[in-house]
Order: C-alpha cells, then structure tokens, then sequence
C-alpha cells in the first residue's frame, strides 16, 4: 500500500497532517480504549468541533492549554484540538499533586485547564494557592463552575499557523531550579510525524500500537500516538496508573498489536509474571525500550518468546521525541547501543572545550534538527546556554560512537535518577524532605532496582533533639513524599545520618553515599 502524501501539509499548523490521513481512512479505527472506538474521521471532526468550543470561549491563538488528563481518548480529542485552536498544549503528568501543578500552571500562565473527574480536586486545590482564574474543562462529572467535556463543541475550525509558532509546551526539569516549558513548534512536531510515516510496517492497516506509556510524556504522546496515528493505524490505550502485565500481553495477543513501546521495568514485570509465555506473541513486529538501561537477561528473555529483537532509542523532550534509534539503523539493533541518529538528526559528540572527538572517545552528545525545540519558555538565557555558537544543542549526556555510527550513552552530565522511565531529580526530593520539622540535612541518590533500574534513598540527617526511629522513622519520612510527589518521586529507602559527607567547599559528596 502507497504511504499518505504529506506534500500539501509541509507547512503550516501541523493537525493538517492528520485531517489528510483523515480524508483517506476514516472509517478506521483510531483510537480503542476499554469498549470505546473512534475514527480517524471521529477524531479529525471531534478535535475541530472542540477547537471551535475553544474560540467560542474567548479562548484566543497562543494562549496556553494545562492538559492535565490521564490516558483517554479526551487526552487525544483535546491535544488535536489545541493544535487545531492554535492554542499550545501543556500535558500535565496525572500524578502530580498541587505543589507540582502549581508552577506549571502559573509559569504557563494557561488560559484553560482540561483535567479529569478524579483529579479535580488538585485542581481546586492548585486553583486555590495560584489565585488563577482559568476555564476548566472536566471530562466526567464536572462541577457547577466547570465546562463539561462534551459541551465544547463549536463550529469546526483550523487556525493558521506558521512552521515557527509553538504548538506544544511540556515541561521538563533541570538539577536544580524549576521545571522548564519546552516550547515546540508545529515544524517540530511535522518533522516527528514524517519520521514515524517513513518507519515501521507499510500496511497501516497493520499498525496497531498499544500505548501504555503515559500521553503526557514525549514518547507517549509524540511516538506512541502523533506518529501512528498520522499514519493511519490505531492506537490502544492504557492507563499506566493500571499497569498490569498479563493484561498487556493478553491484549497484544487479542489485538495482534504490531508495536510496543516500554520502559524496562514493563519488561521486566512481563517476563517475571506467571503467565509469561502463555500469549501469543508473535504479531510484533517493532519493540522499543528507552528511558534505562535494558537487563540483557530481560532483553533476551523477551525476545526469545515474541521472536522480535527489541531496539534501544533516545530523545528529549527538548527535541520533541527521539534523534536516535536502534530500529532504522543500518545494521539493525544493537544491544547497549541506542542506533545511529535519525537522518534528520545532525549528531555529534565534543570534549569540554566544544571539539569534537575521535571516533570512540566520550564526550557530551549534541544534536542539531527540525525537530529540536525553539527553547525554554520565558527563559532566554537557559535558552541561549543550551546550544553551542553553531545551534546544536546540549543534551548534557555522555555518550561515545563507534566505527558504524552507532551511539552509546555513557552517563548522565545530568544529576537525574531514572525510575521506570520516570524522571526524578534529587534537588526537587531534597527541597521538599527539608521542608520536615524533624529533618535537618538530606541527600537523595539513585541505587539500583531490578525492577524499576534505579529508585531514590534519602540520607537523612534529623534535627538537633530529634532521634531518628523514634521522634521521625523511615515510614514518617516516606507518607510525608508521597504526600506532596507523585509516588514514583518517593524515596524507597531512608537511611538516618549524624552528617552528611561534604567536600571542604561544602557540597555533599553523594559519590560516598549508595
């Protein structure tokens, strides 16, 4: 079967992409969730009708929309829309409490929130300490003040929009200081879809792709959604909030899903489970795994029952998706490796001094592309800081390359743990763990997990008079982060200090900390 002509959509507001995939499948399936299905055209159709609910609102190009929405076709319904509204769309991780909803909210200053019924009442509560005044749009039971999902629905539009005009902003943290807005553009996000349309099987028909990643992150939303369904195949989603890895393979089996996107602890909790090896597997054709370092064991575990090899990519949010990948490349996956970059993907990798190294060698990976990001939202100097005087941009990353072009990342420059594909940086745990009436002093650091490849402990040095075990025990200090984090963000073990190791400059040696 030909692939979609994009030609006509090569500028402009990027949703055209998908209205052209539209006009040729759709009465395909799009999206399948539970006992639901919509179509390419119910999609295209829905999105437009609530872009037009949007301006009927007062809702004006460029203002911002808080997406904040767990796995669900509205998710979808109301991404498209935003782009459709030429209304840059925030996601928001669904597992976020109001103390980390409050700075996205109000360094978007987003005109609009679409959030859920089960996550209202952190809405309320963030409404509440931002004294912001929004629009917000529920999807289920919505309160008296609310707009009900259902009721956006105006006369279909599409704003016109240029390549450089920002289509999305989600937010991405540094070491320390705030999470940044990463503000991506609709070339950005065409340059994405091209990418996923020239990969993976020919048929569309035989795209089916199950989405247990979250669609707030860039691979949920930009590879395990934007890109197949651009394509014309379906997407079947998952909460990730309901992970279960039995079902996951039932539904493959069921679905006879052709792509699986994960982070290694989905695969570590499929081959573990009982009932691994009982489904048919089979129908994959394309397994991918980012965000960590993948077991070999697991790895070959895996592969040996589907009969698929499972490939390695890497990306930022910064370059809206992936820049490498072990699947298009030359030779095929390569364990440890995450491919050769994407032929839009101009890479390179340089010394401290910005000099690029001889082949082999370790330094800081830097990429180049239509894909990366126009930078930092109301940030111009991180925005300046983070490319080079030739526009590459700094991932902060290790990596080295060898003969065949192939890439491996080395390590983080980055003082980031990675928990089940899940970002958690040690400063925000910190800040917050000192914010304790009993806790004086803390370091958080990652240490390995062979489920979720590393979790964070907390170094805890308790308050003058405060007796660690009795005053303040590991449990207290845990209740009190899943209190105010996401639960992935919470230390999963405590260990109580009289000091914490530092250098004669004072900073914490977390190098004598595991």
């Amino acid at each position: 079967m030909e692939r979609t002509d994009f030609r006509d959509a090569a500028t402009g507001n990027a949703s055209k992409l998908h209205d052209i995939t539209a006009a040729e499948r759709g009465s395909k399936p799009a999206i399948k969730m539970d006992d639901r299905t919509l179509t390419h055209a119910e999609l295209r159709d829905r999105s437009a009708a609530f872009a037009g609910g949007l301006t009927d609102r007062g809702i004006e190009p460029d203002d911002r929309m808080l997406l904040y929405v767990p796995n669900c076709p509205e998710f979808l319904i109301a991404f498209f829309g935003g782009l459709k509204a030429g209304t840059p769309v925030s996601p928001a991780n669904p597992q976020y409490q109001s103390r980390e909803l409050e700075h996205q909210l109000t360094d978007s200053d987003a005109q609009v929130i679409v959030t859920h019924e089960r996550l209202r009442d952190v809405v309320a509560e963030t409404l509440t300490a931002t004294e912001a005044d929004p629009l917000v749009i529920t999807v289920g039971d919505a309160r008296p003040e609310d707009v009900p999902f259902e009721a956006v629905d105006g006369d279909p539009i599409s704003v016109d929009r240029s390549d450089d005009d920002v289509a999305t902003q989600l937010y991405t943290s540094g070491t320390t200081g705030k999470p940044k807005g990463v503000l991506s553009t609709h070339k950005n996000l065409r340059t994405q879809g091209f990418s996923g349309v020239d990969s993976g099987v020919d048929d569309p028909d035989d795209e089916r792709v199950l989405v247990s990643l979250p669609l707030y992150h860039t691979t949920g939303v930009y590879h395990c959604t934007w890109q197949p369904l651009l394509k014309g195949g379906c997407v079947y989603l998952r909460d990730p909030a309901q992970w279960d890895p039995a079902d996951a393979m039932a539904a493959i089996e069921e679905h006879e899903i052709s792509s699986f996107n994960g982070v290694t602890a989905m695969f570590v909790d499929m081959v573990n489970d009982e009932s691994f090896g009982d489904y048919d597997l089979s129908s994959l054709e394309s397994v991918g795994e980012g965000g960590a370092k993948m077991s070999v064991t697991v790895q070959e575990e895996f592969e040996s029952v589907a009969g698929v090899e499972m490939y390695e990519g890497y990306g930022l949010t910064e370059t809206s998706g992936a820049t490498h990948a072990g699947h298009d490349s030359t030779y095929g996956p390569r364990l440890g490796s995450i491919g050769q970059p994407f032929r839009m993907t101009d890479s390179k990798i340089v010394d401290d001094d910005g000099n690029e190294v001889s082949q082999g060698e370790e330094g800081e990976l830097l990429v180049r592309g239509p894909h990366v990001m126009k930078g930092y939202h109301n940030l111009p100097e991180e925005t300046e800081a983070a490319f080079d005087e030739h526009e590459y941009f700094r991932t902060g990353d290790i990596a080295r390359c060898d003969e065949d072009n192939y890439y491996e990342i080395i390590d983080r420059a980055k003082d980031v743990i990675i928990t089940a594909g899940y970002n958690v940086y040690p400063s925000e745990v910190e800040d917050l763990l000192r914010e304790h009436d009993a806790i004086a002093d803390v370091a958080v650091v990652g240490i390995p997990d062979e489920r979720r490849n590393e979790v964070p402990k907390a170094f805890v040095v308790p308050t003058p008079g405060t007796s660690a075990g009795e005053d303040v025990t590991a449990e207290d200090v845990k209740e009190f982060s899943l209190d105010n984090l996401a639960a992935y963000k919470h230390p999963r073990q405590i260990e109580f200090l009289e000091e914490l190791p530092r250098t004669t400059s004072g900073k914490v040696r977390k190098v004598e900390l595991e």
